[in-house]
């Protein structure tokens, strides 16, 4: 019976100092302001397929996961499989929504990109939509953390 008279108490005490947690900070517009600076910056590094600057926006453990291929983890990873690309002759990527709380934010976009490939006698051009994960790090910055995209054309035969 004390056990009870004790624990009675505590079930209803639990969820009220539970909600007293703080939450995590809200996004900032100088917070998305910074995510879309480094969405450009990335963007203009693969136009000049500058891969080193490129893998920079994406932290040390960063990792893509590519349509049809298999994940990519670590900046010196990415580097390599980027440097595989064919010529990219237009890319552009659009932030329509950056969604989170304190140190985790979850961007949501598109991206159009045309590319020559080693051979061809046309160009080829995708479209398609992206899905991130960033980390603010301990300097304020932004960082990619995981990514993955995928084509909104049909898979060709």
């Amino acid at each position: 019976m004390l056990v009870r008279r004790l624990l009675a108490p505590l079930v209803f005490l639990a969820p009220a100092l539970s909600a007293c947690q703080s939450r995590p900070a809200a996004l900032t517009d100088l917070d998305r302001d910074a995510i879309r600076a480094v969405v450009a910056k990335f963007d203009k590094a693969v136009l000049a397929a500058d891969w080193p600057t490129a893998v920079s926006v994406y932290t040390e453990d960063g990792i893509l996961m590519p349509p049809n291929g298999p994940v990519v983890q670590g900046r010196a990873a990415m580097q390599k499989f980027f440097a595989g690309f064919p010529k990219i002759t237009a890319f552009k990527e659009n932030v329509v929504e950056i969604a989170g709380y304190g140190d985790l934010v979850h961007p949501r976009g598109t991206y159009e990109m045309t590319m020559m490939p080693p051979g061809a006698k046309t160009p080829l051009t995708d479209i398609g939509k992206v899905l991130a994960v960033w980390r603010k790090q301990p300097d304020g910055s932004w960082s990619v953390a995981r990514v993955m995209w995928n084509s909104d054309l049909p898979a060709t035969r």
